[in-house]
């Protein structure tokens, strides 16, 4: 792996080559393959993550255990609300029982920001030197690159990665109910017996309380900073969408008009892209057809799903096979929704996803969580019956590497057919 140093920034071909080994990895491999590319400029005992468009894992850490295993979202959330993308801050904080120096990159190329915050390895005990300028700035672009890389992951919600986000966020959400229950069932009980007047020592049984009420609080504010970075509100999450539509139209004569969903509700991050992507592949199909005058795209949310509807009054020749090519229907098989297309000759058409907004069942145990980013890729495209040649051509691979990577997924499946292999993807999504 390719470990930049000092000596190399004055060209750009080492940085580039980082980048690409960086972003090339599967996504659970890119802290600690990012860490490694930067250990050369900034040396550190620890890194970690908090990147908001990630709704299955947007905190992760890397390095020492001791420092890693007691960070949390509380220590990064204040660094994405204050950072200045394009400016680095380092300093100190208290971190992991101690006050450590740090090292924290803020980046906005994905729409809610990215912070990397990387703990610094001080010399002999000595306090960390402050890094120049030259230093922080390759830090800076590579974080920007990284996240751009997520932001398109996210933003083309393809189903490979749809289906491992699912996975993960279900068996995520159901840990953070299960501790958060737990931990408030044990506090309010404690709350309960200190408040007790049976009790003897007022001071103490009034300190114990403060600390207790504190703790309460403070489990209450994590599960919301939780929830606030794994979910997107409804209007903000179609005010983007409307916003990445508008110039798809700015030199057309086409009139777009925008239906926004009448709901206080979030959205989970991977329905909100999910909805997001379909509808900008039906907008497209849409346009392409003859005598378009006016389209109009809403958003409607019920109690148990989100409905995403684009209406053209064009020639009502519109089909759900002509959306195949954009992989509509993959992106919702993955999240458990359908697709429905009403077209009237002469009429106009009206295409609608319907996305369920509940996760659906315990991930736990889907085979699915074993395979790396591209073996996903290519298991989606097994799933659909392609030849290697064809997933070759899709994937932009070789077919060697096709071969090897459906050798992987078998072996890591435990099937012995692509047959089978492809059954284990549809039963899994």
């Amino acid at each position: 792996m390719t470990t930049l140093s000092r000596m190399e920034l004055t060209g750009p071909l080492p940085a580039l080559t980082a980048a690409h080994e960086v972003i090339r990895a599967p996504l659970g491999e890119i802290l600690p393959r990012l860490s490694g590319v930067l250990a050369g400029l900034v040396p550190h005992h620890a890194a970690a993550e908090l990147s908001t468009h990630c709704a299955h894992s947007p905190f992760k850490t890397s390095g020492d255990p001791e420092i890693t295993g007691r960070l949390s979202t509380a220590d990064l959330t204040p660094l994405l609300a204050s950072g200045v993308p394009g400016r680095p801050w380092q300093g100190t904080l208290p971190l992991a029982g101690a006050e450590r120096a740090v090292l924290a990159v803020t980046s906005h190329a994905t729409p809610r920001g990215a912070v990397l915050l990387l703990v610094r390895t001080a010399p002999d005990g000595a306090p960390a030197p402050p890094l120049d300028d030259t230093v922080t700035a390759v830090v800076q672009a590579l974080w920007d690159i990284v996240t751009s890389h997520f932001d398109r992951l996210a933003a083309e919600a393809m189903p490979g990665a749809l289906a491992r986000s699912r996975t993960a966020a279900g068996t995520r959400a159901r840990v953070i109910a299960e501790l958060g229950e737990a931990y408030s069932a044990v506090l309010t009980g404690l709350l309960g017996v200190l408040r007790s007047r049976s009790l003897d020592d007022a001071a103490a049984r009034a300190t114990a309380t403060d600390l207790a009420a504190s703790a309460l609080v403070e489990l209450r504010a994590e599960a919301e900073r939780d929830r606030e970075i794994a979910e997107e509100p409804a209007g903000q999450a179609f005010a983007r969408l409307a916003d990445s539509l508008r110039p798809l139209v700015r030199y057309s004569p086409v009139r777009l008009e925008f239906g926004a969903p009448d709901s206080a509700r979030s959205l989970a991050a991977d329905v909100a892209h999910t909805a997001r992507a379909v509808v900008r592949t039906v907008l497209l199909e849409a346009l392409a057809q003859d005598a378009v005058s006016r389209v109009h795209v809403g958003w409607q949310l019920t109690d148990g799903e989100l409905r995403a509807t684009v209406r053209d009054d064009g020639p009502g020749t519109l089909t759900a096979h002509a959306l195949t090519p954009g992989r509509v229907r993959e992106r919702l098989d993955v999240l458990d929704g359908r697709l429905d297309v009403d077209a009237v000759p002469g009429w106009g058409s009206t295409v609608t996803a319907t996305i369920p907004l509940a996760a659906f069942r315990d991930p736990a145990p889907d085979p699915l969580t074993s395979l790396g980013e591209r073996e996903l890729e290519v298991l989606a495209h097994l799933a659909l019956g392609h030849r290697n040649r064809v997933i070759a051509e899709e994937l932009h691979i070789s077919q060697s590497t096709v071969k090897f990577h459906v050798a992987n997924i078998l072996t890591k499946l435990g099937v012995g057919s692509r047959g089978e292999a492809a059954a284990l993807f549809h039963s899994a999504v």
